[in-house]
């Protein structure tokens, strides 16, 4: 597996494209785009362009949080339209 190159991690099955390669203690390591994560190279697959997601970890991660924030605001409106006033005097 080289830099560049498209792999599939065997336990996930997640494809990501190889940003670097690099071996420690013996062990070569890969460093896929998909999570920014390194994985062991012998637990990785060749894979075709085809099953590769361009998009990345941190993408996806901002895209759900703004879709829940914006359905947050929407749940604060409606719990302090329920309330009713009330003090202590």
């Amino acid at each position: 597996m080289e830099v560049g190159d498209y792999a599939k991690y065997r336990v996930t099955g997640t494809v990501g494209k190889i940003l670097e390669v690099q071996e420690r203690d013996g062990v070569e390591w890969a460093l896929l785009d998909t999570y920014e994560l390194w994985y062991v190279s012998s637990l990785l697959d060749p894979a075709q362009a085809s099953e590769y997601k361009r998009t990345s970890y941190k993408e996806r991660t901002h895209t759900v949080t703004l879709g829940e924030l914006q359905g947050l605001d929407e749940e604060i409106e409606a719990d302090i339209s329920s309330m009713t006033p009330s003090g202590a005097g």
